[in-house]
């Protein structure tokens, strides 16, 4: 048993494809990363998006502070506040934007690709 602590200032900065005005840096991942889940801390300026794109496998958002829209394949738009949270399921086509003129700031928490048993779906495909 462990317990890893990782302080911010030791997050690892990463740049998704699709991502504009959006400072993304991982708590738990990256490339060496073997943990179940990651945690990725993004901060979108105002302006700042994610392109409509499918999460690769179920994706939590938990946004911490500000406003951000997600908008879903169909067009639907959802106004998610600070403390307001989303559950994606593999392959939900989304965006992100931040309409506003302040940062707004989201935790984004997915299973890690590398750590899912030989025997799960995501990892077969």
């Amino acid at each position: 048993m462990s317990i890893d602590i990782v302080p911010l200032t030791g997050a690892q900065r990463f740049e998704p494809a699709g991502h504009h005005g959006v400072g993304p840096v991982h708590l738990f991942g990256g490339e060496q990363y073997e943990g179940a889940v990651t945690v990725a801390l993004s901060h979108y300026l105002p302006g700042g998006a994610a392109d409509m794109s499918p999460v690769p496998v179920e994706t939590l958002y938990l946004v911490l502070t500000g406003t951000l829209t997600l908008t879903d394949a169909d067009g639907a738009t959802h106004v998610l506040n600070a403390l307001d949270g989303a559950r994606l399921t593999t392959g939900t086509a989304r965006s992100v934007e931040n309409l506003t003129n302040l940062p707004a700031s989201m935790l984004v928490i997915r299973p890690n690709p590398a750590a899912l048993p030989s025997c799960a779906p995501e990892a077969r495909s």
